[in-house]
């Protein structure tokens, strides 16, 4: 069982976190002469997580906001993340004009990697799952992320613009029916 919610809690954030989907910015951004470092990239981005994760709730709270209600638009979130990856149309829009440099915090660590749908699914899922499993899943998805950005130059040689496109739309449907499910186990 315990293995199960971490391989769910692994899917679902990696649905959400979409590195796949992000590859045509990162490598837009290795084309521009934009510096990743991917220790600090992924360091950083775990560490707005955990953050999160443990300061969130608390965060909530404070403003009287129930974690059931913060689950609901969380779904609502990853509802429309899906409806993006599946139909390639914007409704979330970010301007990120980073001009050259080093774009490892900003945008790859936040928003593209702990953006809003990482952080509110981090906190919609503790309605479903343990703190252990979704720490773990939290690790996992960061060596992922980290081995990804370790092999911009690599998966540039090796991945089609096709292949990138069917990633994406196949994640995005798989996050759609994760937000029908969270919304329905949310609804009393």
């Amino acid at each position: 069982m315990l293995l199960k919610s971490i391989l769910s809690v692994t899917l679902i954030l990696f649905s959400v976190i979409d590195i796949p989907g992000s590859l045509p910015v990162l490598l837009a951004m290795k084309k521009e002469g934009v510096k990743i470092q991917p220790f600090i990239a992924t360091l950083t981005a775990g560490i707005i997580m955990i953050v999160f994760f443990y300061g969130g709730v608390s965060v909530l709270g404070l403003m009287g906001i129930e974690m059931s209600s913060f689950a609901l638009a969380g779904s609502l979130i990853i509802f429309f993340i899906g409806l993006e990856m599946v139909l390639g149309i914007r409704f979330f829009r970010d301007s990120h004009e980073d001009g050259g440099g080093t774009g490892s915090i900003v945008p790859v660590a936040f928003p593209l990697v702990a953006g809003a749908g990482t952080l509110t699914t981090l906190i919609s899922l503790k309605t479903e799952f343990d703190s252990g499993s979704i720490l773990i899943a939290v690790l996992i998805n960061l060596i992922i992320v980290y081995i990804v950005l370790r092999s911009t130059g690599w998966l540039e040689r090796v991945l089609s613009d096709q292949t990138i496109s069917t990633l994406r739309k196949v994640f995005g449907i798989l996050l759609l029916a994760i937000a029908i499910q969270m919304f329905r186990s949310n609804i009393y």
